[in-house]
């Protein structure tokens, strides 16, 4: 399956591959599990940061609250910040959804 989308340009795939995060392609629509880091002291921004489980489990943050499975990573920092007002996208792995 990942050599099918390589070949079919799916740049979602070679954005999230080339950082490392990704261990299989992801389609728009299929869903993906991010977590709220706890800890607001472990990022440069002082704030709550959601993470892709995949790039939760490469920092290996344990301290952490399971936001559940979204369709992108704009909605699950909403529903973060049902949990942390202060709640932001992680830079590298919900960029779309990082304000700083």
């Amino acid at each position: 399956m990942e050599e099918a989308n390589r070949s079919k340009g799916n740049s979602l795939y070679r954005k999230y591959n080339t950082i490392g995060l990704a261990t299989s392609s992801r389609k728009d629509k299929e869903l993906t599990l991010y977590y709220v880091n706890n800890d607001p002291t472990n990022n440069p921004g002082y704030h709550h940061e959601v993470h892709t489980e995949a790039h939760t489990n490469e920092l290996r943050i344990s301290d952490k609250t399971k936001i559940g499975y979204f369709r992108n990573e704009i909605e699950a920092v909403a529903a973060a910040k049902n949990i942390y007002s202060d709640a932001d996208g992680c830079a590298i792995c919900c960029p779309l959804a990082h304000t700083g």
